[in-house]
């Protein structure tokens, strides 16, 4: 499947921005020796890609190319060997994981559209590249996953996957039809961050006892 010069470049950076902060938080959640990082750390790169072209029924990129697997590595390697230093930049998790997010759920867009899909469709697995990988990471260290407990993380996928599939919909050209949507959905998940953004939750449910305390279910 041909594969424009932008969205290669973007899908390779954010493969290793991925592969940098999935490893970051493997080590923050269990003591992983170098195998343990580097698995969960391309886990967390690839993952989403895979998924996503598994469903569109073509072969995953990652096994056709060795630069993503290089980038996943490249990415886990360096988080490995600097985890001391950069965990003193907790923000910068948050940066790489937010670049890795906004620039997944475009690739992953553009992909399934010219693989043939619908809009909605392509939307979907926008989103599902996204956060596939951070889902896959946490699962294996026994987290629940960040797009179920975190505000403001799959919000700027959709939003990212949407920009996307309306700019290749009317022909906006590949870098502004690519770069545009990615920083939409980075500026989204870093105001989110910043301001502590929340989406609607449901309500507590509650009922009085007999003495008139209130108690949960």
């Amino acid at each position: 499947m041909f594969q424009s010069p932008v969205i290669l470049t973007l899908d390779l950076l954010g493969t290793f921005a991925f592969g940098l902060n999935g490893a970051l938080t493997a080590t923050r959640a269990a003591r992983l020796d170098l195998v343990g990082v580097l698995v969960l750390g391309m886990m967390t790169a690839l993952g989403g890609g895979v998924i996503r072209d598994i469903l569109i029924n073509v072969p995953p990129a990652t096994f056709g190319d060795g630069r993503y697997l290089a980038a996943a590595a490249g990415g886990a390697l360096v988080a490995f060997l600097l985890s001391v230093e950069l965990e003193r930049y907790t923000r910068l998790i948050t940066v790489f994981d937010a670049v890795g997010l906004s620039v997944f759920c475009v690739t992953g867009t553009s992909k399934a559209l010219d693989a043939g899909l619908g809009s909605v469709q392509a939307v979907i697995l926008g989103v599902i590249t996204a956060v596939g990988g951070g889902t896959l990471r946490d699962i294996a260290v026994q987290r629940v996953p960040s797009v179920l407990t975190s505000d403001f993380y799959a919000v700027p996928a959709l939003v990212g996957a949407v920009l996307a599939a309306v700019a290749l919909g009317i022909g906006i050209p590949g870098l502004v039809g690519a770069l545009v949507p990615a920083a939409v959905a980075f500026v989204i998940r870093m105001l989110g961050v910043r301001y502590n953004l929340r989406v609607p939750r449901t309500r507590e449910r509650g009922f009085h006892s007999r003495d008139g305390d209130e108690a949960t279910d």
